[in-house]
């Protein structure tokens, strides 16, 4: 997996995933990923912290699925906000044995 930090914002790395043809919105998918994370890749991970507000706090994955779909993954990283697809993504991250890719 490429694990980039580089991008400014949330809105700055989708707009870059989009260009690179992840198009599909995988928020749409949550019971999916829930049910079959093997079914997905992560290729790319974008991590921002609010500066004073923890609930600017978001992950932004960039995913392959096995059907070849290229798509994203954006989830809040405060306690209250992730959803149970995004402790999947993070897990998989993990799982990974990507050392970047620690949350």
């Amino acid at each position: 997996m490429k694990t980039t930090y580089h991008y400014a914002t949330v809105l700055e790395a989708l707009k870059e995933l989009n260009k690179k043809g992840f198009l599909v919105d995988f928020n749409l998918q949550d019971e999916n990923i829930k049910k079959n994370p093997h079914n997905y890749e992560i290729q790319h991970v974008f991590r921002y912290e609010g500066n004073s507000d923890p609930g600017d706090e978001a992950v932004v994955y960039g995913i392959i699925s096995t059907s070849g779909e290229k798509g994203v993954y954006v989830a809040g990283f405060s306690a209250n906000s992730e959803s149970e697809a995004a402790t999947v993504l993070a897990k998989l991250c993990i799982e990974g044995n990507d050392q970047q890719c620690n949350m």
